[in-house]
């Protein structure tokens, strides 16, 4: 089981979801960077609301605890190591009733078949939704030494089943603007479609059931020249992340798709030279990055979430220790996990551009 990435920074996780905690380890930290452990408990706090309340406050302590790394609250250089413990709840159901239930949506069936049945099966295990929990952890880490640099990452929920929110300007993207979202319990622009979200949310957990969406994330002050073609580029960098996190279907940079339906020159974004001096462009569907490099511009992209398997309906499913049908109904009702996606985008973004950074002139 690979949970290991290295790419200039590494990062190790460990841990299982019913497990005694859940992990992370992060090489390659430049030393002497001062970190606010009261800032990414805050970071992590976005990761764990009550999707069936509608004023999604948290519903877990997810303080980590750090092992090494810091020392008077600056990196030391060395391995950076935190864990967060695992609060157990038992359910009614014992492992032995789950650990050969396929269920729908899940990677049960998946799992089974590359680890011949020997993979933790305790509500997925190393594969479960709260893998989210080390990952967002290291990329809070890297976005405090990014902001230390003027650089901000900061996302909003595009889509949540049928409702819009309003999206980024890709031109203008400031730091203010970013925050702003970042301070909302709700991770809207428009605070009106926060609330038909919301109003969504509620109908659909009434009937037991899930929603999917789409979150719209941003870099700003990101400066051009980083990334490398060709299996270096900045936009594989971050796609690969980005489908570290539970429940991702799709991403898609700038105008993505709908580029494909328009002319170049109805997609190309004109050059100019701006009163500073700094080569920028008119528009931005190019989403920040040509070539796998950044351009100066914001980086904007999109990751797509399909709805959660875990429903509270009756769903058939097969009993893989004795290969028979059987019907299955979750315990719980993960209605919206969106919400909470925010956060884990912002994360990897982070953790993405910091591997990149790292090699910038005078960066470190």
């Amino acid at each position: 089981m690979s949970s290991v990435w290295n790419n200039r920074i590494a990062i190790s996780l460990f841990g299982e979801s019913h497990g005694s905690a859940m992990g992370v380890t992060i090489n390659n930290l430049p030393a002497g960077e001062y970190i606010d452990v009261e800032k990414i408990s805050k970071f992590m706090s976005r990761i764990n609301v009550r999707r069936d309340e509608l004023d999604f406050l948290p519903r877990e302590n997810v303080t980590p605890h750090i092992m090494s790394g810091i020392y008077n609250d600056r990196t030391t250089g060395s391995p950076l190591c935190a864990f967060v413990r695992n609060y157990i709840h038992e359910t009614e159901k014992s492992a032995d009733s789950l650990d050969r239930l396929a269920r729908a949506g899940h990677a049960d069936y998946t799992g089974a078949v590359r680890y011949k049945g020997f993979n933790d099966v305790r509500d997925g295990g190393h594969m479960s939704e709260k893998i989210i929990i080390p990952i967002c952890f290291a990329g809070a880490v890297c976005g405090q030494i990014l902001e230390r640099r003027g650089i901000y990452t900061g996302a909003h929920i595009a889509s949540l089943g049928t409702v819009k929110d309003n999206p980024f300007d890709s031109v203008r993207l400031n730091r203010e603007q970013i925050l702003s979202i970042r301070e909302k319990k709700f991770p809207v622009i428009s605070d009106s479609k926060g609330w038909l979200m919301a109003g969504q949310i509620a109908e659909t957990y009434a009937k037991g059931d899930t929603l999917g969406g789409v979150v719209e994330c941003a870099v700003v002050n990101v400066p051009a020249g980083i990334g490398s073609p060709v299996f270096d580029g900045l936009e594989s960098t971050v796609s690969q992340l980005v489908f570290s996190i539970p429940h991702v279907s799709g991403i898609e940079f700038g105008n993505g798709f709908r580029s494909c339906m328009m002319t170049g020159t109805q997609n190309n974004d004109a050059f100019y030279v701006n009163d500073h001096g700094h080569v920028l462009t008119e528009t931005n569907n190019h989403g920040g990055i040509l070539g796998g490099i950044s351009s100066g511009m914001p980086i904007v992209f999109r990751a797509g979430f399909r709805p959660s398997p875990s429903v509270a309906v009756p769903q058939e499913s097969v009993d893989l220790k004795t290969m028979t049908g059987r019907s299955f109904t979750s315990d719980e009702c993960d209605v919206c996990e969106v919400t909470r996606a925010v956060a884990c985008v912002e994360a990897v973004a982070n953790i993405a551009v910091l591997s990149h950074m790292i090699d910038y002139p005078n960066f470190c």
